[in-house]
């Protein structure tokens, strides 16, 4: 029996499945502080035996098998987390493999083993939500070095018309700073789902992240590219982002036909903890 924990920064999601992946149960509980999220998370597994665990974390994280402080939450921004020793944590009460990667990196893993990637050799995965997050699966394994990839902190160009500041408490008018959920909420004072008509919020949007999507692109080379979280919910947006791409790109080098390049997650809400469990059996 595998077991998977996408820890997210709103929730965490937990399952177990057989060894073909066929989840058994699933449950999410909410991210609150680690001492009572990892109580929660323990009532879970204790019901199982589990032969290994894959985890996809929010971050930033420490990936580095020769560091300290693997396994660790590092800089991050939910402040109740920072310098948390996650498999440190884990191991303690469970004594099996477990697989330590990003919450992106895995939906990214998922969505090339069983998704719209399936069949592929390389895939991106960015979630566009709370924040902006990008994972990377080359041949098969995630992209990690010293640390893993921040593709929600890259810089872009500002739209003309966009006076904004940006949102990110780091460095302000990032990529995240300008197109994750809260900074379209601030821009405009209402949540992005009662902005879905108004056609300008969406074509700065798409501005945003072509631009992200084509730095990808020309540093990856990925073989698709799937954009998943709340904010790709509204899907007028993938239009625009596929124009303004090709646009930016201007026939630069030769991609993949537009409408199978850049796409809608297959797995929907299920990348992330399909990639866990992938990571599990991975693990042993």
């Amino acid at each position: 029996m595998l077991g998977a924990i996408e820890a997210g920064g709103t929730k965490f999601v937990l399952a177990v499945s057989d060894d073909e992946f066929n989840i058994i149960e699933r449950q999410s509980i909410p991210t609150t502080t680690p001492e009572e999220t990892f109580e929660k998370v323990f009532k879970f597994f204790d019901q199982y035996d589990v032969s290994a665990i894959g985890i996809g974390s929010f971050g930033p994280i420490d990936v580095n098998l020769e560091s300290e402080t693997y396994g660790y939450i590092t800089s991050t921004p939910k402040t109740a987390w920072e310098h948390t020793d996650f498999i440190g944590v884990m191991k303690e009460r469970y004594s099996v493999p477990m697989g330590w990667t990003t919450d992106v990196n895995a939906a990214a893993l998922g969505e090339l083993t069983y998704g719209a990637a399936k069949g592929k050799h390389s895939c991106l995965y960015l979630t566009v939500g709370t924040g902006v997050g990008g994972g990377a699966v080359i041949k098969g394994e995630p992209v990690e070095g010293f640390g893993h990839p921040e593709m929600g902190h890259i810089l872009v160009r500002k739209h003309p018309e966009d006076h904004f500041k940006g949102h990110c408490p780091y460095h302000g008018d990032c990529l995240e700073g300008l197109a994750a959920g809260p900074a379209i909420e601030k821009r405009y004072g209402k949540k992005a789902q009662e902005l879905a008509d108004t056609e300008e919020v969406w074509e700065i949007e798409a501005y945003y992240l072509a631009q992200a999507l084509m730095s990808y692109t020309l540093t990856l080379s990925p073989e698709k590219i799937i954009l998943g979280g709340g904010v790709m919910k509204q899907t007028q947006l993938f239009p625009l982002i596929r124009d303004e791409f090709t646009r930016l790109m201007n026939d630069y080098v030769q991609t993949p036909d537009m409408e199978e390049y850049i796409v809608s997650p297959q797995l929907k809400d299920d990348a992330g903890i399909t990639g866990c469990l992938i990571l599990a059996q991975r693990a042993l």
